[in-house]
């Protein structure tokens, strides 16, 4: 009976999301043949000549693995220092609320907080200007809608970072992180040896996982880089989509094989975590 509701389990989880994704990615990979849509003349690779030759994708690509790199190294580093720092705060006092605090946002909202804050009209662009730092607003940076991604970088933390703190702090008391520490100090070891050759790797191992899937979420994200980023370069996300809404019919086979790249590129980085960390994706070997 058990070994028929597991099978009942994984066929009904093959049905509702293997296979849409499945059959999404077969459409889209027809499309960017010219097999199907409105364009479709029979096969060709046109179009995936003028998507892999053009600079515009390249560097949408290289903007969104900067931005989901310099992402994830902020938020690891908060995360880890603050759970190291203050791990008996996260479970009594104001630290404890306010950590859950920005998971209550939705991305979008993050968004338009940060665009009030960082903008050349924002809070801090104009308490900067009556302190006398600054003899008019638009002496102030750009921050937003920057070539840098100043203001992305700065909401995608704020939402990442809590999330981190949550799982660490977690992650610091199932491993038994406190025991090991005394065990450590016990035998000699000093407290920069013991963050950074105990703690430290046996919360990045843990948690290896999850950090992949949120570079892959942060390359993916779209709400946040259509408000606070630029046209060009522009995340993968509003490119794609860019591609898709535009008058011009021959841009759309063209986001669809930018989109069969991006699942391309997800799988290919899923498929090494899987072959180099098998037990990532067996908790029994954990």
């Amino acid at each position: 009976m058990k070994f028929k509701s597991k099978h009942i389990s994984i066929t009904i989880f093959i049905l509702f999301a293997a296979v849409p994704v499945l059959l999404g990615f077969g459409y889209a990979l027809l499309y960017s043949f010219g097999l199907t849509g409105i364009l479709s003349e029979g096969f060709t690779t046109e179009y995936w000549e003028k998507t892999l030759l053009a600079t515009e994708f390249w560097k949408s690509l290289g903007f969104s693995l900067f931005i989901a790199a310099v992402v994830m190294t902020i938020s690891l580093f908060f995360s880890l220092w603050i759970v190291i720092s203050w791990t008996k705060n996260l479970y009594k006092g104001l630290l404890s609320y306010v950590t859950y605090l920005p998971l209550a946002f939705p991305a979008i909202v993050m968004a338009f907080f940060s665009f009030q804050l960082l903008s050349k009209s924002g809070f801090i662009s104009r308490v900067i200007f009556n302190l006398g730092w600054i003899d008019d607003l638009s002496q102030f940076p750009d921050w937003t809608n920057d070539a840098y991604g100043v203001a992305i970088i700065f909401s995608l933390c704020l939402l990442i970072t809590p999330f981190f703190i949550i799982l660490y702090s977690n992650l610091y008391q199932n491993e038994r992180i406190p025991e090991l520490k005394a065990l450590a100090q016990t035998l000699g070891a000093k407290k920069n040896q013991i963050t950074t050759r105990i703690i430290v790797p046996i919360l990045l191992k843990k948690s290896a996982f999850t950090i992949m899937l949120f570079l892959i979420f942060v390359m993916g994200t779209y709400e946040i880089p259509l408000l606070l980023g630029r046209q060009d370069p522009s995340m993968l996300s509003v490119f794609i989509i860019q591609k898709l809404q535009k008058f011009n019919l021959a841009d759309i086979p063209q986001a669809y094989a930018v989109s069969v790249i991006y699942i391309l590129l997800i799988a290919i980085l899923i498929a090494v975590v899987y072959k180099t960390r098998p037990a990532f994706f067996n908790p029994e070997k954990n």
